[in-house]
């Protein structure tokens, strides 16, 4: 049984990535996510990806990543009639969840406290990039500026390089993790006490969280990160070595992963030489060993290091493309990936990725296909009860 929260209604509100990707982590779950969109293009990921075609159709391949299993409703909330409506929705409602800047909905009526005399016991998930206070509450955010001002970038890339934007939206990516966390544990305490919560998720503040390593480097041994490129500061060898064909990631972080690595490559001499016997010397004269290090490598590709190191026990892993890693027997196996013959407004089948987890070992997978804007109009609010009618539920 993977839907751990059927039963549970979510109203999701956002745009683009954070608060789509915490939604869709719900709706994985078996939640009832209805995506609340505004009638003039909605979610503005519709318009965005790869494809220019799917971008003018109104489903982009950013869209479709992170909202399947969702029903589509629009609604204008700056009309008097439109708000109703969502207040009806609300009302049905377990959690909610929006992206917008700080005082939006308050300026539409539509906050917090006003949304917590409709329906008691709301959670209420607020995803801004810097949260709802500080000097910096109003700024627009987008993951990039995260990532810069989080101090990310500054670690990321090579001394020559840095700094550099890690290459996938990692802030926006966070920001939606922690809100499906904080979510899920505020609905806990709904179900038990009847008490709702005013979740402030700020993207600034998870991207920091997740820099825990080298923050506590900082705070706590006044080590100020550097950046490294693919090298690993807390040990040696550790990191991404070239081989006879490809890259090979080796993690030798244990002295006895470094003397079997040394072994399996044919220079157990290594393991005794003064510059690398020891662990903070070899972390000292990492440059050295990577040299002898990839010389032996050179007489096989990374494939078969791969085999033969992890074998050993010495952990090791090829550096991959997004199209190798889908095609690996790993991913495969694990149906990490969902698809769907027949998507609205798509003239070709459709595959999504599911969130990285199982449960009692079944993969949770969408199921329905990302919705059509407003696709889901009639049969969300047909069977909607009139708020006055509509009690409270715990």
């Amino acid at each position: 049984m993977t839907e751990l929260l059927s039963g549970i209604r979510v109203l999701d509100l956002t745009n683009v990535l954070a608060g789509p990707y915490c939604a869709y982590q719900l709706a994985l779950l078996g939640a009832d996510v209805i995506k609340v969109e505004v009638p003039q293009g909605g979610d503005l990921a519709r318009q965005l990806g790869g494809s220019p075609k799917l971008n003018s159709d109104g489903m982009g391949a950013s869209f479709l990543a992170q909202n399947a299993g969702k029903r589509s409703v629009v609604l204008d909330l700056k009309t008097p009639a439109d708000r109703e409506r969502f207040l009806d929705l609300v009302a049905s409602a377990d959690a909610l969840v929006e992206n917008f800047r700080p005082g939006v909905m308050d300026r539409l009526g539509l906050g917090y406290e006003a949304l917590k005399a409709v329906r008691p016991g709301l959670v209420y998930c607020a995803i801004s990039g810097f949260g709802q206070t500080g000097p910096m509450r109003d700024n627009p955010a987008y993951d990039q500026i995260i990532q810069g001002l989080s101090g990310i970038m500054s670690i990321t890339g090579t001394p020559e390089t840095a700094p550099l934007r890690v290459g996938y939206p990692v802030a926006d990516t966070l920001g939606g993790l922690v809100g499906a966390f904080a979510i899920a544990a505020a609905l806990v305490r709904q179900k038990t006490s009847g008490e709702g919560a005013f979740l402030d998720v700020s993207m600034l503040e998870c991207t920091l969280s997740a820099l825990g390593w080298p923050v506590s480097n900082y705070l706590t041994a006044a080590v100020d990160p550097q950046p490294m490129g693919n090298e690993n500061m807390t040990a040696a060898p550790s990191g991404a070595f070239r081989t006879g064909d490809g890259l090979l990631n080796i993690a030798a972080n244990k002295q006895e992963q470094f003397v079997t690595l040394c072994r399996l490559i044919g220079r157990p001499e290594l393991a005794v030489d003064p510059r690398f016997a020891e662990r903070e010397t070899r972390k000292r004269n990492r440059a050295a060993l990577k040299i002898e290090i990839e010389d032996a490598l050179a007489e096989a590709p990374a494939a078969v290091w791969e085999e033969t190191l992890n074998r050993a026990g010495v952990p090791a892993g090829r550096v991959l493309t997004i199209p190798q890693v889908l095609a690996e027997p790993q991913v495969l196996e694990r149906q990490v990936t969902a698809s769907f013959a027949d998507v609205p407004g798509m003239d070709r089948p459709l595959t999504v990725l599911r969130g990285g987890f199982m449960v009692d070992g079944t993969a949770p997978l969408p199921t329905k296909p990302p919705p059509a804007l407003g696709e889901h109009m009639d049969e969300v609010f047909a069977d909607l009860p009139p708020r006055a009618k509509t009690k409270a539920r715990a």
